[in-house]
């Protein structure tokens, strides 16, 4: 028993480097979310729209959704903009904004001086919408289908790049399933 004892903290390194092996082969940018597949969380929340009317979750359902959380005060979602006026008004991409933790009249004026990409834009003062979403930090963006469900997350910018090789497959494919011809 006692040559057993030699041996744990032995094994106890193994398993560590074991762990942090694998993690250098994991992408950063794509952490795990718990509502994968599962439906969008429940809201009901001002929109940010000239008249400010609620706006809940049936306005997921319908058509395939980009969800992109977004705030005045966060420097990528300047650098992402750009990129997704260009997916909404070039090749017609549905997108919904949450302004998350952002103050409000910042948030109305930044879109009318950069442009509005999306289609509709739900405030999210608290912060309580993020938290049931888990939200790390903006941006983030949501790929969810006809049906409210959320089938990708992506953390960070959106450019090009990220929209050729992750998210237009994804948003393909789905606006496929639910088109049938």
């Amino acid at each position: 028993m006692k040559r057993f004892k030699l041996f744990i903290p032995l094994l106890v390194f193994l398993l560590l480097a074991g762990f942090l092996y694998r993690a250098l082969y994991q992408d950063p940018r794509t952490l795990p979310s718990a509502l994968l597949n599962k439906p969008f969380p429940v809201f009901s929340l001002p929109g940010l729209g000239e008249n400010q009317k609620t706006l809940d979750t049936s306005l997921l359902k319908g058509e395939v959704t980009l969800v992109n959380v977004w705030a005045t005060w966060c420097p990528s979602c300047h650098v992402e903009h750009p990129f997704l006026l260009k997916l909404a008004q070039q090749q017609g991409v549905r997108i919904v904004g949450i302004n998350y933790k952002d103050d409000t009249q910042q948030a109305k004026q930044w879109l009318a001086k950069l442009g509005n990409p999306y289609q509709a834009t739900v405030i999210d003062v608290s912060g309580d919408l993020g938290i049931e979403l888990g939200v790390y930090g903006a941006p983030e963006t949501y790929v969810v289908d006809h049906q409210g469900i959320i089938r990708f997350k992506h953390i960070g910018v959106i450019d090009e790049q990220v929209w050729r090789e992750s998210l237009q497959p994804i948003v393909r494919q789905l606006q496929a399933k639910g088109n049938p011809s």
